[in-house]
């Protein structure tokens, strides 16, 4: 994995090989990222199950001011501390906690987000759980969007936001909700 553009453009990123992960392809990210370019500038990210940190990292090299990037393993934890440190990453905050519990911390420091990459595992109601939680506790600025990686046979809707983009990649499909 590597940094496709931006300020740290082609820096290597480890944690391809992170148990219980599935790293975003640099193809899948060079499309999620063509299509929220106009959103990066001076915005707050969450990077709700981070894994490599790799959506984060990619985010502050192109204009992001922060990024909170989240992950209960500790072995991810690890590796988004080495990637920081690596490649001299500014603004971004490391949180190893349970999803739910981050959440909570967010929303008691009263911390908002213009962009939300969910990325989790495949098996249970996190983007659900999530997006409901950000929404219900007024957590998102005005014109957020969502960027959700998910199971092809899955199919979510959300009637406070539209859908800006919804594309197959193989198994999986990104979709990229936009705040109404």
């Amino acid at each position: 994995m590597r940094v496709i553009s931006g300020l740290y453009k082609g820096r290597n990123i480890l944690g391809f090989d992170i148990d219980g992960t599935r790293p975003t392809q640099d193809r899948v990210k060079e499309s999620v990222f063509g299509s929220i370019q106009d959103y990066l500038e001076d915005s707050t990210v969450l990077d709700l199950f981070s894994g490599s940190g790799n959506l984060a990292i990619e985010s502050l090299s192109n204009g992001a001011s922060k990024a909170y990037l989240v992950d209960n393993s500790k072995e991810a934890i690890n590796i988004i501390n080495k990637n920081i440190t690596d490649i001299k990453v500014e603004n971004a905050y490391v949180i190893k906690d349970d999803y739910m519990n981050a959440l909570n911390y967010f929303k008691n420091n009263n911390i908002k987000f213009d962009i939300v990459f969910l990325d989790p595992p495949y098996k249970d109601d996190y983007i659900d759980n999530s997006i409901k939680y950000l929404v219900d506790n007024d957590m998102l600025n005005e014109k957020a969007i969502i960027v959700c990686e998910f199971e092809n046979n899955i199919k979510i809707d959300y009637k406070e936001f539209e859908i800006k983009k919804e594309k197959k990649f193989g198994y999986k499909k990104i979709v990229i909700f936009k705040r109404i």
